[in-house]
């Protein structure tokens, strides 16, 4: 799999802070301010990670209280998987939400494949997460997640890391999970994956409420061609990190009058 690297516009501005990682920083920061641009915030509640390369598996989220529109790459805590917080250059003391690094630090330690992690609360995640049935192969972007969407069962805030250990295994190896009573979480193998993942689980619940909302009786295809669906989605792996690359830059377009995400 070739996944392109992106070089950042400059080096950091921070001495200590690698190329590699200022690039990461600003990727990040712009996945925040589009998931405030397709409002999937809970105003500053909810969290993105990023792994950094290297041995020491640290990883980057979000300064508690920053709101997910303003967000810029000198905003991102450096965590480690024990929830500490790494000294960085030119970056001030930030506080880091408890439910976000349980949450978080979960799949980064369970899951090296993906890099990037989103967790959300919108009002269609949540509704579809309190239906019984979960989330239904009725539309295109539903199928997308035809036997590879997981559950996990609401034990209350993600306070207690014992539930770390419950997380990895209910996500098993799937990108996509729906929390019970709680929202959605995804995870990508690269910033531009995982964004894709969230918008195109998101827009599937916004579908299922909506289509549930007006009382018809629905129509749901039959299974082989749920499964033929998904797994047009999952082919060609080059194509597909291809395709996430494109639809992210043109995404930053709608980010770009906002440009200091990169500061």
């Amino acid at each position: 799999m070739n996944v392109t690297t992106r070089i950042a516009p400059g080096a950091s501005p921070h001495p200590g802070i690698s190329a590699e990682e200022w690039q990461i920083r600003c990727d990040l920061a712009a996945l925040y301010r589009l998931v405030a641009h397709f409002k999937m915030t809970d105003f500053i509640y909810t969290h993105i990670s990023a792994r950094l390369p290297g041995p020491d598996h640290h990883f980057l989220i979000n300064d508690y209280g920053t709101m997910f529109h303003e967000m810029r790459a000198s905003d991102l805590v450096k965590i480690d998987l024990e929830g500490n917080r790494i000294e960085t250059p030119g970056i001030t003391a930030a506080k880091v939400n408890q439910a976000g690094f349980t949450i978080h630090s979960a799949i980064h330690m369970a899951r090296p494949d993906l890099m990037a992690v989103i967790h959300t609360h919108t009002a269609a995640g949540i509704a579809v997460a309190a239906q019984e049935q979960g989330l239904l192969p009725i539309s295109q972007h539903a199928m997308k997640f035809y036997g590879c969407l997981s559950y996990h069962g609401y034990e209350g805030i993600a306070l207690d890391l014992d539930e770390r250990d419950r997380i990895v295994a209910d996500l098993g190896q799937n990108k996509a999970m729906i929390l019970r009573n709680h929202g959605l979480l995804v995870g990508g193998r690269t910033i531009p994956e995982a964004f894709h993942e969230i918008y195109f689980l998101e827009r599937a619940c916004q579908a299922q409420v909506a289509a549930l909302s007006g009382g018809a009786k629905l129509v749901i295809p039959p299974r082989e061609v749920c499964e033929h669906t998904a797994a047009q989605f999952a082919r060609d792996t080059d194509n597909r990190m291809a395709h996430y690359e494109m639809a992210w830059q043109s995404a930053l377009r709608l980010i770009e009058a906002d440009g200091d995400y990169r500061t």
